[in-house]
């Protein structure tokens, strides 16, 4: 079992698939499979995409510039952070959202040493807006934060697929999972598992991910006490 973990939500894992950004029945899942999980004593901190509502590339096909788009990118991520926060709330699970923006009123500035005792104290911490930077993804953030606040782990939960697979399970029969793989052997493979730049922060730091599937009920609780079927990563 880990003492501290950073859990990675999708944008799209919020959603129906369909013409919903926020599902109900989806917020309340995942806050009561993290509420269970702090019941366990383990410390969350959770970081979450922007893609059901926006994504930078979007922007681009517009016509806009690269920094607009994702600027309008990482405002997406506050707003499932404070999504995902209000779904904590009504659970009962003390919780504060941290933003790499300033957005007094919103959410409290991110720096290290709050985030580190806000997680002593037992609250989850959700992290929105990014690293605050255009050109860098929440997969980046996702490394980052769990090197900032000394996790033991990267969590990434995936829609519908149950780890790191040779190649796409759904368009290629042929794909076979990986039970654990190097970031080395995902680099050389271009296995697609995080960006590089996230990849290679994990890599250079010792930071181990586990891939898994978070569409089946119980595999959050699952993840956190080391018992999930997915891959590791390290």
């Amino acid at each position: 079992m880990y003492k501290r973990v950073l859990l990675k939500l999708s944008g799209e894992a919020l959603s129906n698939g369909k013409d919903n950004p926020f599902y109900q029945e989806h917020l309340q899942n995942v806050a009561l499979e993290v509420k269970e999980v702090v019941k366990e004593g383990i410390q969350v901190a959770i970081v979450v995409g922007g893609g059901n509502l926006y994504r930078g590339k979007i922007g681009v096909s517009l016509g806009m510039d690269r920094h607009t788009g994702d600027s309008m990118g990482m405002l997406a991520t506050v707003m499932n952070a404070l999504a995902i926060s209000n779904a904590l709330t009504q659970q009962g699970v003390e919780n504060v959202v941290m933003t790499s923006i300033e957005m007094k009123g919103l959410a409290e500035h991110f720096t290290r040493n709050s985030a580190d005792k806000a997680l002593k104290e037992g609250k989850v911490v959700v992290f929105g807006g990014g690293t605050g930077h255009p050109y860098f993804s929440t997969d980046t953030t996702s490394a980052l934060r769990a090197l900032e606040t000394n996790c033991d782990v990267i969590l990434m939960a995936k829609n519908g697929v149950d780890g790191v697979y040779s190649a796409d399970p759904r368009h290629n029969k042929d794909a076979y999972k990986f039970d654990e793989i190097s970031y080395q052997e995902v680099i050389e493979r271009n296995l697609q598992v995080m960006d590089q730049t996230a990849t290679s922060l994990c890599k250079d730091n010792n930071m181990p991910l586990v891939v898994f599937n978070m569409n089946e009920k119980g595999n959050i609780v699952k993840a956190c006490k080391g018992k999930i079927n997915g891959t590791l990563v390290k």
